[in-house]
Parts: C-alpha cells; sequence; structure tokens
C-alpha cells in the first residue's frame, strides 16, 4: 500500500473529516466524510476512475448525505440554535436604565447608561437628574425616550 493510493487517500480524507466532527460540531463534518468514505468504496470496487469521476461522485454522494440525514446529525449531534426576538425594539421596550447626564428640562437630550453603552435620551419634558433610574419607552432614531421609574405605571 503507497500514499499516492486514491483509495487510501480518499478513506484518509473521509477519517479526518468524520473525526474533525468533534471539533466543529454541526453534523455537517461528519456526512462529507461520509461521502469521502463513499468515493473510497467506489474506487476499491471499481466503479469510478479517476479524479474527475471520484470528484463528481463526492459531490453528488455530499448533497445526497447532507439532504437526507442532516436534520438526524442535528438531532444526535445538536448544536447552538435558539430563535431569538428579531424586533429590537422590543428587547429594549420596558428595560432600566441609568441616567449619566441629566435630561430636560424640555427637549434638552441628556446621557443614559443601558446594556454597558450610553445613549442619548429624552424625557417626558420635566427634569431628571443623574443616577435617577428610568424606564425606556421607546426608541428614537439613534435616541432613547424615557420616564422616571418611580412616576411609571
Amino acid at each position: 500500500m503507497e500514499l499516492t493510493n486514491p483509495i487510501i487517500i480518499w478513506a484518509c480524507i473521509g477519517l479526518i473529516l468524520m473525526l474533525a466532527e468533534l471539533v466543529i460540531p454541526g453534523g455537517i463534518v461528519i456526512l462529507l466524510g461520509g461521502a469521502c468514505l463513499v468515493v473510497a468504496s467506489a474506487l476499491g470496487i471499481g466503479l469510478v476512475e479517476g479524479l474527475v469521476q471520484s470528484l463528481t461522485l463526492w459531490f453528488i454522494a455530499s448533497i445526497v448525505l447532507l439532504l437526507g440525514f442532516r436534520g438526524l446529525t442535528q438531532k444526535l449531534v445538536g448544536g447552538d440554535s435558539h430563535v431569538d426576538n428579531t424586533d429590537e425594539e422590543l428587547d429594549i421596550y420596558n428595560q432600566i436604565a441609568t441616567v449619566k447626564e441629566s435630561i430636560g428640562p424640555a427637549q434638552h437630550a441628556g446621557r443614559i447608561e443601558f446594556q454597558g453603552t450610553e445613549w442619548s435620551a429624552l424625557g417626558d419634558g420635566s427634569e431628571i437628574a443623574v443616577g435617577t433610574q428610568v424606564r425606556i419607552i421607546c426608541r428614537e432614531n439613534i435616541g432613547l425616550i424615557v420616564e422616571p421609574v418611580n412616576e411609571a405605571k
């Protein structure tokens, strides 16, 4: 057995990809490795010959395995999948922040700290002092509209 034998090369690549699934979870890499083993088997029994036929078979086998077994591997391997809210407005609504620069009176903008970042903020027209806890009502452009927590309902 020599290392230039295409059967050995395809089998080694397949095993490496399948072992890489331990480092790169998700269920895709193991299927690509399985397609390499399909090619190695086809080369071994003489079904395909040459690089072009091997790559074509690998491509087709990869697609078939991915379409056929992706759901199964996702269940077995798991992965990082979660459904999150896509509307940022709903994520910040009714959250509590701290005033860093006084807001008001009238339309005088101040600064608040929310989620570790300072934001420009407008109040309800009254003056809101530094250090006051405020509730976020909505976002307007790149600023937030807030009201003091003690006056909120």
